[in-house]
């Protein structure tokens, strides 16, 4: 049933809610293409101390995010993720961790590690666009990482050894000392 603030009948009204829609959607649009060309500076790479119990947390987190929604460029609870806002949202949530941009952005402010190194709670990097790092997970141990796949399947879990994950695999990087 739908409620409706303007004292008319619910056709009228769902009318109404479907041109305020139409009126909107393009501005939505257009602004978020705006913002996508003139997109922020990368954050200034800063080190935190490895805190073996803020790892957990932000594992404990990513797995709690597992069947959200993909939403393009979302970066909240209610409205989906997309990659990058996952980890922005798992990150300060749970370590308090401010980590932001898109994953090139995010790569940029993080530091390499060799995979003898990774560490559950830090990051792994894809090129499924063609440019490097187009694509962030976090990694949960075991040769697993969470992120926001896509519309259809949302916040998963995969394994790193996958075909298709393995082959466009760009490396580990942390934000830990």
């Amino acid at each position: 049933m739908v409620s409706c603030l303007w004292p008319c009948s619910k056709v009228v009204c769902m009318n109404k809610r479907l041109f305020l829609s139409a009126c909107i959607a393009p501005l939505l649009v257009a602004c978020s293409s705006l913002s996508r060309k003139h997109s922020t500076p990368a954050p200034t790479s800063q080190s935190y101390p490895n805190n073996p119990a803020k790892r957990q947390d932000i594992v404990m987190q990513a797995i709690a995010m597992l069947d959200r929604g993909y939403t393009y460029g979302g970066k909240k609870l209610h409205t989906g993720f997309d990659c990058s806002g996952l980890v922005t949202f798992v990150y300060r949530e749970s370590a308090g961790i401010a980590l932001k941009g898109n994953a090139a952005q995010m790569a940029a402010a993080t530091r390499s590690i060799d995979a003898s190194q990774a560490h559950p709670g830090d990051l792994v990097f894809f090129n499924t666009l063609g440019p490097s790092f187009s694509h962030v997970g976090i990694y949960i141990g075991d040769g697993k990482f969470v992120h926001a796949a896509n519309e259809r399947t949302g916040v998963k879990t995969e394994r790193m050894s996958n075909g298709y994950w393995s082959k466009r695999f760009e490396g580990y990087r942390t934000v830990f000392a």
